[in-house]
């Protein structure tokens, strides 16, 4: 993937070290939660993840991006607009990834000083993403974006 046809797309990427794995138990046969922690952006990550699709080891990195859509070139942000989540699949984006949701921004929570977690529905599959407010500065509360993933 070149990183100048997917720049306008991807609103957040940086490479992730699993910290642990269902650390307050697990609650479903096939999800875990995981606990990440950002190399270049001291960002943390917990995330619902589907493990007959992925598995995610403690001690295991991955590279997480979040896009607005899943055309290269950015085109066709209105993401759930004409076509539906589906329209953007076939030759975009996820043809680099192993692991891809789509999901909602729901809330924004104002930590310490320039600290924010942004919180993604995917379907009943969680995310939280802590850091500098700056780093996700793009992803919004009601926009509706991609989780994409590969190890």
């Amino acid at each position: 993937m070149a990183a100048t046809a997917a720049s306008s797309a991807i609103l957040f990427t940086d490479m992730f070290a699993v910290s642990a794995v269902d650390k307050d138990g697990k609650k479903f046969d096939r999800v875990s939660r995981i606990a990440a922690k950002s190399n270049n952006h001291d960002m943390r990550l917990t995330l619902d993840i589907n493990t007959d699709l992925i598995d995610l080891p403690t001690d295991s990195t991955f590279n997480l991006a979040l896009a607005s859509t899943l055309n290269p070139d950015g085109a066709g942000k209105e993401g759930a607009g004409a076509g539906g989540w589906r329209a953007d699949i076939e030759g975009g984006l996820a043809d680099d990834w192993e692991y891809v949701m789509y999901g909602k921004v729901y809330k924004f929570d104002d930590g310490t000083g320039d600290e924010v977690t942004a919180y993604v529905s995917f379907g009943g599959l969680l995310m939280a993403l802590t850091g500098d407010y700056r780093h996700i500065s793009s992803v919004t509360v009601g926009e509706y974006i991609y989780l994409l993933l590969r190890q």
